[in-house]
């Protein structure tokens, strides 16, 4: 993935300790060699260090440098179990103290209390399941009243002017967001684009419809959305509702937008209305568009914790991993 490696500094620059708790997944424990091996992160595998350091024999992956954890046996298993219960009021200690056994939830634990910076998941595990470990430890960030999702699309050849960098949110969580949490998405997402672009967020909010064009219930809450983002954060650049060519195709913008916000024609923050325009719309992208979509990515977590798909390669979770470091 080239664009990747424009992070690669960035995340070796952040010495940060990075936890997977799924320790016997063939591909996880390549990913963690690589980045051992590369001094990208710190690593910490989770499972029993028998079946880990089985597996990863008879895969010839040397484990040199690479810390065992097996949740059932830590020493901090009791007060992480605790801190658990104290963090959830609908789980007692008992049920803390099963629910710490769980490499997921172990991890979840670790980055909420400082043992690790970040966690990754997914390989073996449902997103769900990996969404449900995460509120439950680190929790949302301040502020933040819904999770989501975004990709970083790179674009090869932007309308025949070279390669371009996007964010695309939010693709892969929310169904249909209501205006208060598409201004969260909205939020969230041009945090993490002030990160990771080399330039300015300019924010679109895509709908059917341009300023007006179309009169319909879900115009009216990308316009709700819209007024709330530039309540609670009035410094970003973000227009709405805008049809997609309104959003990055300068001659259009210029036929169908008046009183431009500096946004129309020129965006590369692209949130969409629902998770049905979002999912077909990178896809797309990525694939008649020979994109790198790189994600997803959660945002709105307090700390750092990544998605897989189950279906990934050892190549995306070092992905994952170079992205969320450089960014945390």
């Amino acid at each position: 993935m080239p664009t990747i490696q424009r992070f690669v500094d960035a995340a070796k620059a952040s010495a940060r300790k990075l936890v997977l708790p799924e320790g016997t997944d063939d591909r996880v424990l390549k990913a963690a060699y690589q980045l051992t091996e590369q001094q990208i992160a710190a690593i910490v595998l989770l499972g029993r260090n028998e079946d880990v350091s089985h597996k990863a024999a008879s895969l010839s992956v040397d484990l040199d440098g690479i810390e065992i954890i097996d949740p059932s046996e830590h020493d901090r298993a009791g007060e992480l179990a605790e801190n658990l219960a104290a963090r959830n009021h609908k789980i007692d200690l008992n049920k803390a103290s099963e629910l710490i056994a769980s490499p997921l939830m172990f991890g979840g634990m670790m980055v909420a209390e400082g043992m690790a910076d970040a966690m990754i998941a997914g390989a073996a595990n449902e997103t769900g399941r990996v969404i449900s470990a995460g509120l439950k430890t680190v929790g949302l960030a301040p502020g933040i009243s819904r999770l989501s999702s975004y990709f970083l699309m790179a674009v090869p050849n932007f309308m025949q002017s070279g390669p371009r960098e996007f964010i695309f949110a939010d693709c892969a969580v929310n169904i249909d967001p209501d205006p208060e949490q598409l201004a969260d998405i909205t939020i969230a997402s041009a945090g993490n684009a002030h990160k990771l672009l080399n330039e300015e967020p300019r924010i679109a909010l895509l709908s059917f419809s341009t300023k007006g064009s179309a009169n319909a219930d879900q115009v009216d809450k990308i316009i709700a959305a819209l007024k709330l983002v530039r309540q609670r954060a009035p410094d970003l650049l973000v227009d709405g509702e805008l049809q997609a060519d309104a959003s990055f195709v300068p001659a259009v913008a210029t036929r169908k937008v008046k009183g431009d916000a500096g946004v129309a024609g020129n965006a590369n923050v692209l949130i969409f209305p629902d998770l049905n325009s979002g999912n077909i719309g990178y896809k797309l992208v990525q694939y008649m568009g020979n994109a790198e979509a790189i994600g997803p990515f959660f945002q709105g977590f307090a700390k750092p914790v990544c998605d897989l798909s189950r279906g990934c390669s050892v190549d995306d979770i070092i992905g994952a991993a170079i992205i969320m470091l450089a960014t945390a």
